[in-house]
């Protein structure tokens, strides 16, 4: 019941409110005049930033769970995810609104033309589907089963993620390798797991297998 509460009314609230601040900082720096003399490319790449590094956290919090132990980071998932998906949204808004002015023919030609931009709204598409499905009702009307393969897409938005920053950057690639690096070490982790489980579970049955001989 303690724990419960400090999670609920301590630890949640503060990850809540830690997950607005890079907003703050981004919309006190617009009004005080601290952007660069491109704005919109600040904008765009604070926002596309943090899209990707709260979908780090957000893959990172399972394997941190089973290291740790420590079964209440699960419920920190969902939150992080739709910050996540918060800030591709306005990730994705700076591009439609302020670069393009809502210029629909300009970005349905932009999207296929621009192979970063490609990779860039295709992991944004897949981010609405993992938000839309987020919800308890959508994990009732869906199935654990079919819902955990819909969220396994994170991490392919994580790929995408890395591969439309390493497309952006072109020359200083450096940030977007250590990402990729760290999807793809999770990523890892997760196969490991998931090939552990699986090699128990044949072991075990081939052990009751034997013993029934």
């Amino acid at each position: 019941m303690k724990k419960n509460f400090v999670i609920a009314r301590i630890i949640k609230p503060l990850l809540f409110v830690s997950c607005l601040v890079p907003l703050a900082l981004l919309t006190w720096n617009g009004f005080t005049g601290h952007l660069s003399a491109n704005p919109i490319s600040d904008i765009t790449h604070e926002t596309g930033i943090w899209t990707l590094r709260l979908i780090v956290v957000t893959l990172a919090i399972t394997p941190l769970r089973q290291i740790t132990k420590i079964h209440a980071l699960i419920r920190f998932r969902r939150m992080t995810g739709l910050f996540a998906f918060f800030y591709g949204s306005l990730h994705f808004m700076t591009y439609v609104w302020l670069d393009q002015f809502f210029d629909w023919q300009s970005i349905l030609h932009d999207i296929p033309k621009r192979p970063f931009i490609t990779v860039g709204f295709a992991s944004f598409v897949m981010l609405i589907l993992l938000a839309v499905t987020s919800t308890k009702k959508m994990i009732r009307r869906l199935g654990g089963k079919k819902w955990n393969m819909v969220h396994r897409l994170i991490y392919f938005t994580g790929i995408g993620g890395v591969i439309h920053y390493l497309w952006l950057v072109k020359a200083d690639t450096q940030r977007p390798l250590i990402y990729g690096i760290i999807v793809l070490a999770l990523l890892a982790f997760r196969v490991w797991n998931y090939c552990s489980a699986r090699f128990s579970a044949h072991v075990v049955l081939s052990s009751r297998e034997a013993e029934s001989v």
